[in-house]
């Protein structure tokens, strides 16, 4: 809820600009490469448990500090705390799905942990626009931050513990398979081609709102209807979808099928000049870039990160989606004020396109080795 609004709170409560928008929200991308990192390396040292439970509590009391700030760079100091704090939260999550799934169902069980997420987000935005209407931008980090705490409480209260491996499992480390993520060429190849499909899907958060806000001029609430869509298509859509196209074995095809997708919602949001009907169409094809790429992306990831290392392959695959919200507001919204939102679309129009060819290339040299 917080994600989705600040840019709209900053620009629409304290009065910056939307440039200025864009360079303190790139700060939360900042703080989630950073926190993402630090995920990684704390769950590969401590647990994924503690390091879930540790997020959500700090991540709460960093949230609560951002109320009374009204200055650009103590503001960014706490969104970027935050946003370190938070996104400890993802490694961790990717290895505890890991360890509480299987091979058969891993691609439904991140599904299932999306669904979760995306009832959130349907709940989110609707209340955040509502909030935002009726008490006011502040009460968004408040209640944001009850949320963080109760999650902390459920989680501490429900999540059966698993005891840690046998040691050994510890006799393969020298295996092949151990290599290291940051040594791993495809891999990174695959995290860049990542970040560059983040950037391009979370202009949805970054540009896509203020878009609606300054030119066909929706009020808060109707922008969070809109991203409130995406939130309940994917959770009606996603999970029988899922397990009806996992069979098949190919993930590169939804990937690149799903990365495909952001070219043409741009492209509709374009031509649509703000009718609420091509704003609604957008957010379709846009949910459907995410129910057909994202999932298989992470499955991906879990599938060929070693036991010993899953931290760091999971640290590094949040990282990229950190640096696509360091870029996705900057890029975004630099090029909206400099160039105006019609460039700005051009611009993700042509970049999903070149990035769905890189992992067509990826995907077909994958199968040939």
């Amino acid at each position: 809820m917080v994600l989705l609004f600040t840019s709209l709170y900053l620009t629409n409560d304290l009065h910056f600009s939307i440039g200025d928008a864009g360079f303190i929200m790139s700060f939360y991308g900042a703080g989630s490469v950073a926190g993402s990192y630090a995920g990684g390396w704390l769950t590969d040292k401590f647990s994924y448990f503690n390091t879930m439970l540790f997020s959500l509590i700090s991540c709460g009391l960093i949230l609560l500090l951002i109320i009374p700030l009204k200055t650009m760079w103590p503001i960014i100091i706490v969104i970027f705390f935050y946003s370190f704090a938070a996104d400890m939260f993802r490694p961790a999550n990717s290895v505890a799905i890991a360890d509480y799934s299987t091979p058969e169902n891993r691609t439904r069980s991140v599904s299932l942990i999306r669904l979760a997420v995306n009832l959130g987000f349907s709940l989110g935005p609707a209340m955040g626009g509502l909030i935002a209407i009726k008490l006011g931008y502040k009460w968004l980090f408040i209640i944001d931050a009850c949320s963080s705490f109760a999650a902390a409480i459920m989680l501490y209260a429900y999540l059966p513990r698993k005891p840690k491996a046998a040691p050994v499992v510890k006799a393969e480390i020298a295996e092949p398979k151990s290599l290291s993520a940051y040594h791993n060429v495809p891999f990174l190849v695959f995290i860049l081609l990542v970040a560059i499909y983040g950037t391009c899907f979370f202009q949805l958060f970054a540009s896509v709102p203020q878009y609606f806000s300054k030119v066909p001029k929706y009020t808060e609430d109707v922008i969070g209807y809109l991203l409130a869509l995406n939130g309940i298509l994917v959770v009606v859509i996603e999970m029988p979808l899922i397990y009806f196209i996992e069979k098949t074995r190919k993930m590169f095809a939804y990937i690149v099928a799903g990365t495909l997708c952001i070219p043409v919602a741009f492209f509709i949001l374009k031509s649509g000049e703000g009718a609420i009907m091509w704003a609604v169409t957008y957010t379709l094809i846009i949910t459907l870039s995410e129910i057909l790429a994202m999932p298989f992306m992470m499955n991906y990831m879990l599938s060929i990160s070693p036991p010993d290392r899953q931290g760091q392959y999971s640290a590094l695959y949040s990282i990229a989606f950190g640096l696509s919200i360091i870029g996705a507001p900057l890029i975004g919204l630099t090029i909206a004020e400099k160039s105006g939102f019609d460039n700005m679309f051009t611009f993700f129009i042509v970049t999903g396109v070149l990035t769905a060819v890189g992992f067509l290339f990826m995907g077909k040299k994958l199968r040939k080795t």
